[in-house]
């Protein structure tokens, strides 16, 4: 490849996390100098704790309207008790707050696309990960807790 007098390609394995600030930091300049006033990226996070330590918990980031939900994770001993679905609610009743409409997830077809399903989450794209596994997008339009309908 032909670079710019002066440049070089460094390959990082390890990149010093200044460096890579650099990235969000010029993006979103740009996006603001071409959408002003959009919502800034803000990290957000629900973790269930048992004394110090943290036992499941939720990660991700809001930005431009959505939830991104990057990590969802349930100890072993809590799964299938409702955890999993607290943390949910909880993130996307913070990110309603923030102003978002709609959340997405990925997850691989060994994870838990049936758990987002049922809470409203509906598939928008795949990518084949190997013959038998699938990495599945979803997504679902959040609603502000005195919009949604009534529960029975």
């Amino acid at each position: 490849m032909d670079l710019s007098s002066g440049l070089r390609l460094d390959i990082e394995d390890e990149p010093i996390e200044k460096d890579v600030e650099v990235l969000p930091n010029g993006l979103e300049d740009f996006n603001e100098s071409c959408w002003p006033g959009h919502q800034k990226w803000r990290t957000l996070a629900v973790f269930a704790r048992e004394r110090e330590s943290v036992v499941a918990g939720l990660a991700g980031e809001t930005y431009a309207g959505w939830l991104f939900i990057r990590y969802l994770w349930v100890g072993d001993a809590l799964r299938g008790k409702g955890i999993g679905r607290e943390l949910m609610a909880a993130a996307e009743a913070r990110a309603v707050e923030r102003g978002c409409w709609g959340a997405w997830v990925d997850t691989y077809s060994f994870q838990a696309p049936g758990f987002y399903r049922k809470l409203g989450y509906e598939p928008f794209g795949e990518l084949d990960w190997s013959p038998d596994r699938k990495r599945i997008f979803l997504q679902k339009r959040l609603v502000p807790r005195a919009a949604a309908p009534s529960q029975p």
